[in-house]
C-alpha cells in the first residue's frame, strides 16, 4: 500500500490533471494513500521539515515542487523516493515531470503561420525552463518558416509568482509591436495578463492582437475577455505515467529512471485567435463571415455575395493569400470547430454533427478523415 505526499499547488489546473492521472493508475491497485500537503508547509518548514512529516507519516514516495535549491538528495537518503514537477529549473538528483515545451512553441508558431500573421511575440519569464524553451521553439518555427516579419519577445522580467505583473511595462511594450500581431504566452495565467492589458489601452483582440495560452485551463480561459485559445497539453496521461514510474522507484531505489513528458496534443480555438490576418479588405470581410457562421453551412455562393468581386476573382484572390480555395477554407473550419465540439461535449457524435448543419453523416465521416486522419469517432477516443 504505497503511501504518496502530493506537495503543489492545487488551484492549479495542471496540478489537478496530474492528481486525475495519478488516481486513475493506483485505482484497481492496492490502495494507495495520498496526502495533499500544500506548499505553505514547504516554505514554513523548508524540505528539511517536509522530510521530516513524511518520516513520521511513514511515506514511500513525494510527487512535488521543489526549489531549485532545496536539497532532494535527502529523501532518497532517507528511502522515499522523489519526482520533481517543473517550477523553475529541472533537476539532475531526481526525476522530473516536465514538458515538450519546446514542441509547444512550435505547434503554436504552425497555428498563427497557418492564420496568416507574419508579425510576432511571446511573453513569459525569464530564467524558468517551460517558458524560455516554449518560446525557443515558438521563435525558431517562425525563423524557418521565412514567414515572419517582425518577432518580439517580453522574457525581461523575473519570475515571482503566477499571478505577479506590471502592467505599465506591458503597455509599452504592446505598444511597439507592429499590427496585427500573434502572440504566444508562457502560460493560461501570462495569457490573461495580455488579455487585460490590451482591453485596458484599446487594443482589439483578435484584430489587432491575436493572444494563445498554454494549459488550456477552461477556467482562466472562459473569464478571459474575449475567451482565450489555448494548447492542451496531456497532462492526465503524464500523472499515469508519473504513478508507474512512482512504483517503479519504490520497487528499485537504486534504477536509473527518465523524466515523465507531459505532450502538447492540439489547440482549443476560441475568440482570441479566431480570426486570419489579412490586409486585403474584401478577403478580410469574407473570411470574418465565414468564422462568425462557422457552426453553420455555408457555400461559396454565400460568400460571393458578399464581396463585389467576381467568382473567379474572389477565389484567385483567397487562394493567393490563404492558401485554400474557398470551400476548403470553409471545410477545414468547420471541420476544426467539429472537432472541438467532440471534445469538449459528451454529447453523440451525431447529435453534434446535426447541431452543426453537417446532415450527411457518411459524407461527414469521410471529410472529417481527409482533414483529421482519421475519424470523428477515433478521433473522441484518441484524445480521451
Amino acid at each position: 500500500m504505497p503511501r504518496i505526499i502530493l506537495l503543489t499547488d492545487f488551484t492549479e489546473h495542471y496540478a489537478n490533471g496530474l492528481l486525475k492521472g495519478i488516481v486513475q493508475y493506483s485505482k484497481g491497485r492496492d490502495s494507495w494513500v495520498l496526502c495533499k500537503m500544500p506548499l505553505s508547509y514547504r516554505d514554513l518548514y523548508g524540505v528539511e521539515g517536509v522530510l521530516e512529516w513524511a518520516l513520521k507519516w511513514k511515506a514511500d514516495g513525494i510527487i512535488a515542487q521543489f526549489y531549485n535549491s532545496d536539497n532532494v538528495a535527502i529523501f532518497k537518503q532517507h528511502g522515499i523516493a522523489a519526482i520533481a514537477q517543473d517550477f523553475k529549473q529541472r533537476f539532475t538528483e531526481i526525476p522530473n515531470i516536465t514538458g515538450a515545451h519546446f514542441l509547444a512553441g512550435q505547434m503554436g508558431a504552425n497555428y498563427f503561420l497557418n492564420k496568416g500573421f507574419r508579425n510576432f511575440g511571446f511573453y513569459g519569464f525569464k530564467g524558468i525552463v517551460w517558458s524560455e524553451e516554449r518560446c525557443e521553439g515558438f521563435k525558431n518555427k517562425i525563423a524557418k518558416s521565412g514567414a515572419g516579419n517582425t518577432f518580439s519577445e517580453y522574457q525581461n522580467i523575473e519570475f515571482k509568482d503566477l499571478w505577479f505583473y506590471e502592467s505599465a511595462p506591458l503597455m509599452k511594450w504592446l505598444y511597439s509591436l507592429p499590427k496585427p500581431v500573434a502572440i504566444m504566452t508562457c502560460d493560461d495565467n501570462q495569457g490573461r495578463h495580455i488579455i487585460e492589458v490590451c482591453n485596458q489601452i484599446g487594443i482589439k483582440i483578435p484584430g489587432e492582437a491575436a493572444i494563445l495560452g498554454i494549459d488550456n485551463d477552461e477556467i482562466v480561459c472562459s473569464l478571459s475577455d474575449p475567451s482565450m485559445s489555448s494548447i492542451q497539453q496531456d497532462v492526465e496521461k503524464g500523472g499515469y505515467d508519473t504513478a508507474i514510474l512512482m512504483e517503479k522507484m519504490i520497487l528499485n531505489p537504486d534504477g536509473d529512471f527518465d523524466n515523465v513528458v507531459v505532450k502538447p496534443t492540439h489547440i482549443i480555438t476560441r475568440s482570441s485567435t479566431d480570426i486570419f490576418a489579412c490586409d486585403d479588405h474584401y478577403i478580410s470581410k469574407a473570411i470574418k463571415h465565414i468564422h462568425e457562421n462557422s457552426y453553420q453551412k455555408l457555400n461559396v455562393d454565400n460568400i460571393v455575395k458578399l464581396v463585389p468581386l467576381s467568382r473567379r476573382l474572389l477565389e484567385t484572390r483567397f487562394k493567393q493569400i490563404t492558401g485554400f480555395s474557398v470551400y476548403s477554407y470553409i471545410l477545414n473550419l468547420r471541420i476544426e470547430k467539429f472537432a472541438e465540439k467532440l471534445l469538449e461535449s459528451d454529447e453523440p457524435i451525431v447529435e453534434i454533427a446535426m447541431k452543426m448543419d453537417f446532415l450527411d453523416y457518411k459524407n461527414l465521416s469521410r471529410q472529417f478523415k481527409s482533414v483529421m486522419e482519421c475519424t470523428p469517432s477515433e478521433f473522441r477516443a484518441n484524445r480521451q
